[in-house]
């Protein structure tokens, strides 16, 4: 049983995703569906995906948890709330109450955006942190390497919450460039509370050259420092589609993890996120 524990769909006639800006970004610029991945998914042998939060509005967590517990290809979904307000526990209640509430999983938000590289640590954000923790939740990390030092901090100050790192911190890997961002995925690493993705590495490659061989020095910082049982497979579609198929991230990330045991595959593409997001 393959799990792929990162993926978006999204509607544009319901609303505009208004981060898909620019002539690079053209392509994604339309509706993509469950219906669109599930043939792609099935191909490739993955039985049960978790959904990812797109953007920082309220209504699109509901949608979400509706459209999972409508299709059983969704095992779970990381949705998004604002965690500075100050009812944020009571959200997340309302939020499990709703048709597929069950299926809420986590919580993200987009924090590379945030133009203060110490956001996590505000105090507001702080006690939505502890909320999510309460709450039984995991929380994804969408960040930049220069954030990387508050999310270590973050762990550190929230040891019963699970923060989950998204694409590996989106390391510079089209420059070939390593630090500092190695040293600092390291430091979050040695916190026990932390969790990594495989995912997002052929959009931070060149998009039209990339080879597996330009990714496997950040697939193996991250492996060494998380080690299989805190590392678990996401293939971004379909951001991913800006350089790879489905298929081809899928068999990307396989060779890069080629060399594991049985069990540490399995670890990776099954058991870390079965146990980090409850599935």
């Amino acid at each position: 049983m393959t799990v792929d524990a990162h993926h978006h769909v999204w509607d544009l006639s319901v609303r505009d995703q208004d981060w898909i800006r620019g002539p690079e970004l053209q392509s994604l610029r339309r509706n993509f569906t469950l219906a669109d991945l599930e043939p792609d998914v099935r191909a490739a042998g993955v039985d049960r995906t978790v959904l990812v939060q797109t953007i920082t509005v309220p209504e699109e967590t509901p949608e979400f948890l509706a459209l999972a517990a409508g299709h059983d290809l969704v095992a779970g979904v990381v949705g998004w709330t604002d965690l500075t307000r100050p009812d944020v526990a009571d959200e997340l209640a309302r939020l499990r109450e709703l048709p597929g509430g069950a299926h809420l999983k986590g919580i993200r938000h987009q924090v590379q955006g945030e133009p203060d590289p110490q956001w996590l640590l505000r105090p507001d954000v702080h006690r939505g942190l502890a909320a999510v923790a309460a709450a039984g939740l995991a929380y994804d990390l969408v960040v930049l390497p220069h954030q990387l030092p508050a999310c270590a901090k973050a762990a550190a100050d929230h040891p019963g919450l699970t923060l989950v790192l998204d694409h590996l911190a989106k390391p510079p890997i089209a420059s070939g460039t390593r630090e500092p961002w190695a040293t600092a995925v390291r430091a979050l690493a040695a916190l026990p509370n932390t969790v990594c993705k495989l995912s997002g590495m052929v959009t931070e490659a060149d998009h039209a050259h990339w080879t597996v061989h330009d990714l496997r020095p950040y697939a193996e910082v991250a492996l060494e420092a998380f080690g299989p049982g805190r590392l678990m497979f996401g293939s971004d579609w379909p951001v991913c589609t800006l350089a790879a198929t489905y298929g081809d991230v899928l068999s990307a990330a396989q060779e890069l993890t080629a060399d594991l045991s049985a069990d540490e595959i399995t670890q990776v593409y099954e058991t870390t996120a079965t146990r980090v997001y409850d599935l």
